[in-house]
């Protein structure tokens, strides 16, 4: 089991979160919080924002196959069909997965990312997987607590604080 360790006090998340502007694509995905399914070009938006490299592979999902994982994605009470099944997508792996859940799901999710994971101490991810995305999950939602913030917060901050301190 990995062991997360912020690189910093969760006292400064809110500051790390504030020197990251929120871009405008995360704006216009917060009407996505809470939804059922997708339509394929949420999808797609989702994609180029998280790997703009994923394009042709995401235009290549039919609307009805988009639908019927992201509904069931997003309404399992199931954590690892959760985040698996969305794998069966072409274009979405792990860390664009995470990304639909951060902003589509209404529970909190972090996105998956070696920044963020290089500033909870991992040097070099390991191979992602369930074990490793649960865990990640849980060690965020737990300094979104501490902090008393939202898991966009969290996110922003440790994307940042890699930026800034990451060679």
């Amino acid at each position: 089991m990995t062991r997360f360790r912020p690189r910093f006090s969760p006292l400064r998340i809110e500051r790390l979160a504030a020197d990251n502007p929120e871009p405008d694509e995360a704006r216009f995905f917060g009407r996505l919080r809470g939804a059922k399914a997708l339509p394929k070009k949420d999808l797609a938006a989702l994609a180029l924002w998280k790997t703009p490299r994923s394009r042709r592979r995401i235009a290549s999902n039919t609307e009805g196959f988009v639908h019927a994982v992201t509904h069931t994605a997003l309404t399992t009470p199931d954590e690892r069909l959760r985040i698996e099944v969305l794998t069966l997508l072409a274009g979405v792996d792990w860390p664009t997965a995470s990304v639909i859940l951060h902003f589509c799901h209404r529970d909190p999710y972090p996105v998956l990312d070696t920044r963020a994971l290089w500033s909870l101490g991992i040097e070099k991810p390991p191979r992602y997987d369930f074990g490793l995305w649960w865990s990640y999950t849980r060690a965020c939602r737990r300094l979104a607590r501490r902090a008393s913030c939202s898991m966009r917060t969290v996110d922003r901050a440790l994307w940042q604080y890699s930026k800034r301190n990451q060679s």
